[in-house]
């Protein structure tokens, strides 16, 4: 059986229908506790997909259906070294498409000039934790109670 193609997508109108699916998801699995950028409805998927500004949206998708939901922001505000954000299906996890998104979220960032990236994670996230200390994150401060991390591209 084929699998229709893995692809990272600049987020964009063609996917509002698709990520505001994704975003149910997410909330049916209680993610908004630890992923909240914004509101996860179908207005804020219509919203961001019709983003225009500097900062970098897109969706990791197979077929029609997105898989994950990846950000770099703080260009818009002036920000030298953007913020990254990610999601991922509750089906998609434990697969190495995080670390995979992650490899292709740093590398937009690097053509976009940036030298390091910034995250933010709650404590108990372990596995997130893992993944981006995997990547090269240092954690040695705490915002908000979360931890943040910087990584040198």
């Amino acid at each position: 059986m084929d699998l229709p193609r893995l692809e990272f997508r600049r987020l964009s109108p063609e996917w509002k229908v698709s990520l505001a699916g994704f975003f149910v998801a997410l909330r049916a699995a209680g993610d908004e506790e630890h992923f909240h950028p914004h509101a996860l409805t179908a207005a804020e998927a219509r919203q961001w997909s019709q983003y225009a500004g500097r900062d970098l949206y897109y969706v990791m998708v197979e077929g029609e259906r997105v898989l994950g939901y990846g950000m770099l922001r703080g260009w818009d505000e002036g920000y030298p070294i953007p913020s990254l954000g990610i999601a991922l299906h509750p089906s998609a996890r434990g697969l190495g498409l995080g670390k995979a998104f992650m490899y292709f979220l740093h590398a937009a960032a690097r053509r976009r000039g940036a030298r390091q990236i910034r995250l933010k994670v709650y404590p108990a996230n372990r596995a997130a934790i893992r993944l981006y200390e995997g990547l090269g994150y240092r954690f040695q401060t705490e915002e908000g109670g979360q931890l943040v991390g910087i990584v040198d591209l």
